[in-house]
Order: C-alpha cells, then sequence, then structure tokens
C-alpha cells in the first residue's frame, strides 16, 4: 500500500466528513434537532489530559481552553481516520470505491459514539440514559450512513478514479 492511496483515503474521509456535517445542517434547519456540538468532544479530551475519561454529563464538566477547536480538528482527523482504516482494510478502495464498503463502513463507525463518546459524556451505552434512546440511536446511524455516503461519492468525484 502506497503513501499516496493512504494520503488520497485521508483526503476521502475529510470529504465525507464534510458532507456529514452539511447533512447536519440541512437536518438541522429541516427539523430543528441540533447535531453534536463538537465543542463537548474537545471538551472531553481536554479532561483527559487531567486524567478523567468518563462525566456524568459533558455538558455541565467545566469547560476547557480552546475545546471547540480540538473538538472540531478531533472530528475531521476520526472522520480521516475511518477512510484510512478502510483503505487498509480494501487496497486501493479509494481509487476503485463500492457503495456498499463505504455504507458499512459509516455503519460500523456507529460503534465509536455508542460504545466510546455516548458512556463517556455520561449518555449510558448506546444514549440507553438519554430521554429517547431508540431516537438517538436511529440519528448516530442516519448520521453515520450519511458519512459513509460521503466516502463514496468524495471518492468517486476525486477524480481519481479509473473509468469502470
Amino acid at each position: 500500500m502506497s503513501r499516496g492511496s493512504l494520503a488520497r483515503a485521508a483526503l476521502v474521509g475529510v470529504g465525507a466528513t464534510v458532507i456529514m456535517d452539511a447533512a447536519g445542517e440541512v437536518l438541522r434547519r429541516a427539523t430543528g434537532v441540533e447535531p453534536l456540538d463538537y465543542r463537548l468532544v474537545g471538551r472531553w479530551l481536554g479532561h483527559m489530559r487531567r486524567g478523567r475519561f468518563r462525566h456524568e454529563s459533558i455538558r455541565s464538566a467545566e469547560p476547557v481552553h480552546g475545546e471547540r477547536a480540538v473538538g472540531w480538528l478531533a472530528h475531521y482527523s476520526i472522520g480521516s481516520g475511518f477512510a484510512v482504516a478502510l483503505e487498509v482494510a480494501r487496497p486501493g478502495w479509494s481509487a476503485r470505491p463500492t457503495l456498499g464498503a463505504a455504507l458499512v463502513t459509516g455503519l460500523v463507525t456507529t460503534a465509536a459514539p455508542w460504545l466510546v463518546m455516548q458512556p463517556a459524556f455520561g449518555m449510558g451505552v448506546a444514549a440507553s440514559r438519554t430521554p429517547q434512546p431508540g431516537l438517538a440511536r436511529l440519528r448516530s446511524l442516519r448520521t453515520h450512513a450519511i458519512y459513509g455516503a460521503g466516502l463514496y461519492v468524495t471518492a468517486r468525484v476525486s477524480g481519481r478514479v479509473r473509468p469502470s
């Protein structure tokens, strides 16, 4: 696997994350439902430096300096990292993308919020401690399916796709 294919995959991940965020904004405007505030991701990461990995409520945790920038940087780094993982698992995928692999990857990435972030934020495994866990889970699945579709779209439009 070449550095070029890994770099291409990383950029595809950034593009997919942009698509996910744009769709989140469209959904916010259409439904009034706010997407995750990535400032809270930065707060969580900032508290990790102090040895705190879990919170009763990340929203009520003490803010940390630069949390918004840290959160957004982490968000795009994670989106890029998942795309690189797809490229490693399926070498050459970013040059010859398939929708199925992209959507499966997007849906599999739902494990990150369900099993890591939501419990650490005080929301329970798969949002089990939220007022509407089923709805929260569906929203996570929708968001990550959009990310998966974004992987495919970004890879296809990257201009580096070989003709079928």
